[in-house]
C-alpha cells in the first residue's frame, strides 16, 4: 500500500460526474466531489478499509455516516477505476442535505439516515478516468482544505492550487 499512500487523485465517471481524492493515509481518506448528484459536498478524515489486489489494482471502501457505502478498485498505471456507490433511498431524494462539509454536519446526516427512507438503495456503477494524479505525501491537511469551487480542477490542473 505503500504506493498508494499520500495519493491525490481527480477522476471522472463515464456518466461525466467528476470526484477528487486524496489517501490520507492507511486509515483515512479526504474527498471532494465536483459534479453529479451531490456536486459540492467535501468530507475529511473519512475511515477506508484499503487492500493491494494485485499488482497495480487496490480497493477501497467505507460506509458514510449517510449511509451511503462505497467501494472504489483503482488502477493507478491505467489511469482507470471503477466506482460503485450504494446511495440510500434518502441521499437520492434529498441529495442537497449532504452538499456541505460533512465533517461538521455529522449530527444531520444520522439524523436524516433514521429520519427518510434508507431502501431501495440508488446504485451507481461506473468506470472513470483518472485526469490528474499527484503525489501530496501523507496526512497534508492542504490537499482537501476547502470547499469545491467551478473552475476549481483546472486550477489544480494547472497548478494554481499547490498542495
Amino acid at each position: 500500500m505503500k504506493d498508494l499512500l499520500g495519493a491525490h487523485f481527480i477522476y471522472e465517471y463515464e456518466n461525466s460526474w467528476k470526484y477528487e481524492l486524496y489517501i490520507k493515509n492507511e486509515e483515512t481518506i479526504d474527498y471532494r466531489i465536483h459534479t453529479g448528484m451531490v456536486a459540492g459536498r467535501w468530507v475529511r478524515d473519512q475511515k477506508v478499509d484499503m487492500v493491494k489486489l494485485t499488482k497495480g489494482v487496490y480497493k477501497l471502501s467505507w460506509t458514510e455516516p449517510t449511509g451511503t457505502d462505497v467501494v472504489v478498485e483503482l488502477m493507478p498505471e491505467e489511469k482507470r477505476l471503477h466506482g460503485m456507490i450504494f446511495f440510500p433511498k434518502w441521499v437520492e431524494e434529498h441529495p442537497e442535505i449532504t452538499v456541505c462539509y460533512q465533517n461538521d454536519f455529522i449530527s444531520l446526516m444520522h439524523e436524516s439516515r433514521e429520519k427518510f427512507e434508507t431502501y431501495p438503495k440508488h446504485l451507481v456503477g461506473e468506470f472513470a478516468t483518472i485526469i490528474f494524479a499527484e503525489n501530496c505525501g501523507i496526512n497534508n491537511e492542504k490537499v482537501i482544505s476547502c470547499a469545491p469551487y467551478d473552475g476549481m480542477i483546472a486550477d489544480i490542473i494547472a497548478g494554481k492550487i499547490v498542495n
